[in-house]
């Protein structure tokens, strides 16, 4: 039972109960109506079984945040990697003094707002949010918060962009200003892989008698690091490549081991997306004229020469390997033909729709 009781001497309202082992624990509030309130919700979670005790609660963001950063091995690295650098930069200088006790959803708004104010992206903003909610409900996992008070938060919306597109006739001339090193603009803007999963792509991957490569690992640079894990949506795909492409696919294998890299920077090291962009793939868009595109427009360019091609929904999807067939038709709903009247003709066929005597009259 907790109780509400009168402090003689500071005047205070005290909230008293007795937690799991019997002791005599109190709670100080300068308002009756704050204890009661408190005494409320104490008495509920314990009616429920969950009671909390409230010193629990009374550790630095800081503290526990330490110790959720450490504990992310679950996550592939890259991912573990962004969480900390968003915990270092946005949600520690802001919370990381605070008790995990004195966090309230006004607070977190507030700090949501400020953050878009001061110009981050909606993207980053909400990137941040759920690392700290991610850390919060660490704490309610352990029992240190009843609930989460993060929940309720309103967040910037993140408005997609429209996706860019090359054209035929670009990609070819894109391929032609590369160089030596057009095999894997070709490669990118044609069978659509991520750069991680191209830089992967070794010599065992391609199967020249059924023209395809087979996705099976992505490596990523972390920290100045080369860090290999597998493919985004953890799945290994088989995604076909152009005829046309044979003969530079067979020249890049002839004579080389199976466990080596199918393309590398000049110093025969693994591709690096900063040293590619800067190496290859900037000086050729600049060459085209073009100063408006990002390496990931060559993926985007790759779905739209495949729908162009007659490739359906779920075959583009298993070639870029979203994770479902809604994700590829929420970003390339637009390329894909709209095929209403013929469904409406096709249905006339199918049924035969008898007659139907007019209205009588009223």
């Amino acid at each position: 039972m907790v109780s509400v009781v009168r402090d003689g001497k500071s005047g205070n309202w005290l909230a008293r109960w007795r937690d799991p082992s019997g002791r005599q624990r109190k709670k100080s509030f300068a308002r009756k109506v704050d204890a009661q309130r408190w005494s409320d919700q104490m008495e509920a979670s314990r009616h429920r079984g969950q009671y909390i005790d409230p010193r629990a609660a009374t550790i630095p963001v800081a503290e526990i945040a330490e110790a959720w950063a450490s504990g992310l091995v679950h996550l592939k690295e890259s991912t573990a990697f962004r969480y900390r650098g968003l915990l270092r930069l946005h949600v520690l200088p802001r919370f990381g003094t605070w008790r995990l006790c004195d966090l309230r959803r006004s607070d977190i708004q507030a700090w949501v707002s400020d953050l878009v104010s001061s110009g981050a992206a909606p993207g980053t903003v909400r990137q941040a949010f759920r690392v700290l909610s991610l850390l919060i409900d660490s704490a309610v996992a352990d029992g240190r918060l009843a609930g989460s008070p993060a929940r309720g938060v309103r967040l910037p919306r993140v408005r997609r962009g429209e996706p860019r597109y090359l054209t035929a006739g670009e990609v070819t001339s894109l391929i032609s200003v590369s160089g030596e090193d057009g095999l894997s603009v070709a490669v990118l803007a044609l069978c659509g892989l991520r750069f991680g999963e191209l830089a992967a792509l070794r010599v065992r991957d391609v199967d020249l008698a059924r023209l395809r490569f087979t996705v099976a690992r992505s490596v990523t640079e972390v920290g100045g690091r080369a860090v290999w894990s597998d493919p985004k949506t953890y799945r290994v795909r088989s995604v076909p490549f152009p005829p046309s492409l044979t003969p530079f696919v067979e020249h890049r294998i002839r004579g080389r081991a199976p466990d080596e890299l199918l393309l590398t920077s000049p110093e025969g090291s693994v591709l690096r997306l900063r040293n590619w962009r800067a190496r290859v793939f900037d000086p050729a868009v600049q060459a085209l004229g073009r100063t408006d595109l990002t390496p990931h427009d060559l993926r985007h360019t790759a779905a739209s020469l495949a729908i162009r091609s007659g490739a359906n929904v779920k075959a583009v999807q298993q070639r870029l390997g979203h994770a479902s067939a809604a994700m590829t038709l929420d970003v390339y709903a637009g390329l894909f033909p709209d095929d209403l009247d013929a469904v409406g003709a096709a249905l006339g066929k199918l049924v035969s729709t008898p007659q139907i005597p007019p209205p009588r009259p009223r």
